[in-house]
């Protein structure tokens, strides 16, 4: 029997002997920090966005400098750029394996991402990080180039698996605390099918001079908007919700946008989120960063190519106006969010989409510029310029019927004109003369239509 115990000893010990000199570095170091064996240890785990690369960087940095902790950070290199590195693999690693493509430890790369006003962050691309104080822990940061299989996995490791829970969930905290894009314009645009970025866009600074509306009608749209906003917290004491709707329709050029981006840069501190073009697909999205951001504004131009009206001809089911009322529906009363919708076309927008309060609780017309409106405009687009001999109540009432964008061209276009015959740019009669038949002549059909251009060459 002993001779058996003898035996037994001897096969344990030249096993772990054997297991010892085909250990590999960096299960080795696991084991050294932990002072256990890694592979008996728990993971947890918490996958994030490609986008939210900046986030997870930031709040790392700020965790790892703060609470007495201390760390060591490890690069790592495994098989290609296309196989996520997993915390479980480098604590069962062997040195044979090497041979095989694992990972092992190698230079720490960065990729430099850029942030709004010229400010970037270096965030780790895969790295290795032994937290030692106040707890022991190994955090694991990595992603994986494929298509399918982008976004970044953050690892932790720890003795006990509530101690890693807590670190991601402090994690978390900090990446909403210090968001990256809180307070900023951002759009986010389909990269491939499973990579989404998002962007920072300029917010053109626009003054309420700027905008030229007819009687109190901005300050109604201000009402609804900014002065919520304002009095957010008297107000939800009050049980008013803030979750908000506005619609701006009317007529191409009449100010919808640049109304949309005054309220914008007055409604300070909220996260705004433009949905143009190709990103008007990503609703859910882009609802899910302002709820997480909030305040925060959703600016959704031209809606009706997503919420047409869907009793009309030829009109198939369309997934993401139902992906848009199902958004609006689902955020909390309390939610600080404000949609702020654009469309020419408000004849052919889905009836549903204003049939629930906290969708859109006011639709306003911006229309076309009246006789004083079309005067304030000549007067705002035409500073910089020197008027000579002009007109101007002729123009005022040759423009009938045009809007503010089509004024502005004129003017500017008659600059262009002048600016051929001398240094000097003096515009006169002859210049805007020559800029409208410019524009409505070889505009065609469209332009006329648009912009009452017959109108005003027969009233030339």
């Amino acid at each position: 029997m002993s001779f058996g115990m003898n035996v037994l000893r001897k096969l344990i010990e030249l096993a772990h002997e054997r297991v010892s000199k085909d250990e590999s570095v960096l299960r080795k170091k696991l084991r050294d920090h932990f002072e256990l064996d890694p592979a008996a240890l728990p993971i947890v785990e918490a996958s994030f966005p490609e986008y939210d690369r900046p986030n997870v960087q930031v709040a790392l940095d700020a965790m790892l400098g703060e609470g007495g902790r201390s760390h060591a950070l490890l690069g790592l290199i495994g098989r290609d750029s296309y196989n996520r590195i997993r915390l479980g693999q480098l604590a069962t690693a062997t040195e044979s394996g090497l041979f095989e493509g694992g990972p092992t430890i190698g230079p720490v790369e960065y990729k430099t991402v850029d942030l709004d006003a010229g400010q970037k962050v270096s965030c780790l691309r895969c790295g290795l990080l032994l937290v030692h104080t106040p707890e022991r822990l190994a955090v694991l940061v990595s992603g994986s180039e494929r298509p399918w299989d982008g976004g970044l996995t953050v690892s932790v490791m720890a003795p006990e698996r509530e101690a890693g829970e807590r670190f991601l969930a402090m994690l978390r905290r900090t990446m909403l605390e210090r968001n990256v894009y809180r307070g900023k314009v951002v759009s986010l645009d389909q990269v491939d099918r499973s990579t989404i970025e998002v962007s920072f866009r300029p917010l053109r600074e626009v003054g309420a001079g700027d905008l030229i509306l007819p009687g109190d009608l901005l300050r109604r749209i201000e009402r609804s908007t900014i002065r919520i906003s304002e009095h957010a917290r008297p107000l939800l004491s009050a049980g008013r919700h803030l979750k908000r709707g506005v619609l701006l329709h009317g007529p191409p050029g009449t100010g919808k946008t640049l109304t949309a981006m005054y309220l914008a840069s007055r409604m300070e501190g909220r996260t705004v989120i433009l949905l143009t073009g190709r990103s008007q697909s990503l609703i859910r999205q882009s609802c899910a960063m302002a709820r997480f951001l909030q305040p925060a504004t959703v600016v959704l131009e031209d809606v009706d190519l997503v919420a047409e009206d869907r009793t009309r001809p030829d009109q198939s089911c369309n997934g993401v106006l139902f992906e848009l009322l199902n958004e609006m529906d689902g955020l909390g009363e309390d939610a600080d969010v404000l949609f702020l919708l654009t469309t020419n076309r408000p004849d052919i927008l889905e009836p549903a989409l204003a049939s629930r309060p906290g969708r859109v609780d006011l639709a306003i017309e911006v229309p076309l510029p009246d006789g004083e409106g079309r005067r304030r405009m000549f007067e705002l687009y035409g500073r910089g310029l020197t008027l000579k001999g002009v007109d101007l109540p002729r123009w005022i009432a040759r423009t009938e019927g045009a809007s503010g964008a089509f004024i502005r061209e004129l003017l500017r276009k008659a600059a262009v004109f002048a600016a051929e015959e001398g240094q000097e740019i003096v515009v006169d009669d002859r210049h805007l003369d020559d800029a409208i038949r410019e524009l409505v002549l070889c505009g065609g059909g469209l332009t006329k239509s648009l912009l009452a251009a017959q109108k005003m060459i027969e009233g030339g």
